[in-house]
């Protein structure tokens, strides 16, 4: 795939964790990592260390891949149904390694029902309990004191914003939920919680009133929940529900989260642009990544940035959607516009930075009545997606895989 992006000039000022080190406000600045790019690809750690300074285990800390397939406890590779059988080797080596390099680390995820073993649906109620409280304490106890902070549930809700007909929901009930969050707290009572979920970055939708409704209920029941991660998977070219949020509506997200004692983080962002024509692509995904990290830092409750990725070469977007480039690097580790746009961003917290830059934070539609991104964004089409989506436990990238 071609290039759509040069850099400039790759010593052309300061890394992102740099401005960081400068800024009056510190956040987390997170990639997604995977094992095979940190072992064979030379570059790919050097980027990591110098630009980032956490990291979020993208693939190898799930259910399924700890105890059940790759990279799987038996030697011949065959999937096991031994759930008490774990094998932490690779997720060990990406946690080691970042911990070697002072970087923060992030667990994810604990109970997801898209990467639990499916032969837990064979299981009766009371053994799914006792299976997925032994999971939690198993893993949670491997880590503790190496991964504080971690992604406790994620993608619960269906994009009409009720709870997924999912495995657990279906066998256990709602309080599912709220029992993981317990456990989780049993298990390291220093750890911190999130709640995490796609589609939900701004006000507007349904699901985005779920996502808050969800947390106010278990922040009402004094549930352990400490934080909320709003995903970030962006389609520039997106419509209806796959359209992208405002800077606008996300800062009033982040506002009413962090009102309920919350600390919100955009949690997985990448941009898709290869839906747009060519002569779009750079502008609209610079704009995406820079004005939402933007809205984003003029909320209190905002800590921190993580993408699910950082360079071109190495995305889930290619083998899960098309190809595209959809991060801040191309596939030969230069910077890309959108690597300035989020530089620009975290600008505006140095000294002598103006928070909130130039960015429309107070309404959707500009003065001389352009709605923001009107450069890029896309035509609504005249009808809209349709479809019966209540309780609808396929995960949005897989229920929209082509917007």
């Amino acid at each position: 795939m071609a290039t759509l992006y040069k850099a400039l000039d790759q010593d052309d000022g300061p890394t992102l964790k740099k401005v960081i080190d400068e800024s009056c406000r510190k956040i987390d600045l997170g990639a997604a990592i995977h094992m095979k790019p940190l072992k064979e690809d030379p570059q790919y750690p050097i980027t990591l260390s110098e630009e980032f300074n956490s990291v979020v285990v993208e693939h190898h800390l799930k259910w399924t891949p700890l105890c059940h397939q790759q990279p799987g406890p038996f030697p011949d590779g065959s999937p096991s149904d031994r759930l008490g059988r774990y094998d932490f080797h690779h997720a060990d080596e990406q946690v080691d390694w970042a911990i070697e390099q002072g970087l923060k680390v992030k667990g994810h995820v604990l109970c997801w029902h898209v990467t639990t073993p499916e032969f837990l649906s064979e299981f009766e109620p009371q053994d799914i309990v006792k299976q997925l409280k032994r999971h939690i304490f198993t893993v949670m106890g491997h880590y503790r004191g190496r991964i504080k902070v971690w992604d406790v549930v994620n993608e619960s809700l269906a994009p009409d914003g009720t709870l997924a007909e999912n495995i657990f929901l279906q066998k256990l009930g709602p309080s599912y939920i709220e029992d993981c969050f317990r456990w989780a707290h049993e298990a390291d009572p220093d750890a911190f919680l999130i709640y995490n979920d796609n589609k939900v970055e701004g006000i507007g939708s349904t699901k985005s009133e779920g996502f808050y409704n969800l947390l106010a209920d278990l922040k009402a029941k004094n549930v352990p929940v400490h934080g909320a991660g709003i995903q970030a998977h962006f389609n520039a070219a997106g419509t209806g529900r796959s359209r992208p949020p405002t800077p606008y509506a996300v800062k009033q997200q982040i506002s009413r989260l962090g009102k309920l004692g919350l600390r919100v983080n955009i949690s997985e962002m990448d941009v898709r642009v290869s839906k747009l024509p060519q002569s779009l692509r750079s502008m609209a995904q610079k704009q995406i990544y820079h004005d939402i990290l933007v809205a984003a830092l003029t909320e209190p409750a905002f800590d921190g940035l993580w993408l699910w990725g950082f360079t071109d070469k190495h995305t889930w977007v290619t083998h899960f959607y098309y190809d595209d480039e959809p991060l801040i690097f191309d596939e030969m580790y230069e910077r890309k516009a959108a690597y300035y746009g989020i530089r620009d961003a975290l600008s505006t917290m140095k000294v002598g930075g103006t928070v909130g830059g130039d960015v429309l934070l107070g309404a959707d539609i500009d003065d001389e009545g352009n709605p923001w991104g009107y450069e890029w964004m896309q035509p609504e089409p005249e009808k809209g997606e349709g479809g019966n989506e209540q309780g609808n436990a396929k995960p949005d990238w897989e229920i929209h895989e082509l917007t």
